[in-house]
């Protein structure tokens, strides 16, 4: 494995961790975590095979072991989202236009997250995404079908808590259409 090949990678698991964890530090620990096992374990990987597909397994089981050790240790492993609505600033576009996609990734499951994150956001097969995640291929896509619906749904929803002061009512939505991409 050569230092290059590594170093490609980072951009996407950048990306990945940022839209797992949805905290940038969270991300930037979980990828030094990622690339350091990897470096440590490199024998395990065979010449030939997906570098990306295995560094990405190797960063999907460090996540599930972080949010495991947090459940063991009562901290909460995922905030929720609502309980910090106050405090997270508003996009700077007007509210009826402004979707918070990011608000609504991290309302959804772990498991559900990782996979759509993995077909969107990667543009990964299924069949690597089962091999990343260590679930079988139909699980995969269950999980997929159930995270675009979710997101549909919480996309669909009124904001929690948005109002416009004038009229004391929530913003119109606009309706938005996922479209599968594989």
């Amino acid at each position: 494995m050569s230092r290059e090949l590594m170093v490609a990678q980072i951009p996407s698991l950048r990306r990945y961790a940022r839209a797992l964890t949805g905290d940038t530090w969270a991300a930037d620990d979980l990828v030094q975590d990622t690339l350091e096992r990897a470096c440590s374990k490199w024998r395990l990987w065979l010449v030939g095979t997906n570098l990306r597909a295995w560094l990405f397994s190797v960063m999907h089981n460090l996540f599930v072991n972080q949010l495991r050790q947090s459940a063991v240790a009562g901290r909460p492993a995922i905030l929720d989202i609502d309980d910090l609505a106050d405090e997270l600033p508003t996009p700077a576009s007007s509210p009826d236009q402004a979707l918070d996609l990011q608000r609504c990734l991290l309302r959804l499951p772990p498991e559900q997250r990782e996979i759509l994150l993995l077909v969107s956001m990667e543009g990964m097969s299924y069949a690597d995404i089962a091999k990343v995640t260590g679930v079988p291929l139909g699980t995969v896509m269950s999980r997929l079908s159930r995270a675009r619906g979710r997101l549909q749904a919480l996309l669909d929803a009124p904001a929690h808590g948005r109002t416009n002061p004038a009229t004391n009512q929530a913003p119109p939505t606009r309706p938005v259409t996922l479209h599968r991409l594989k």
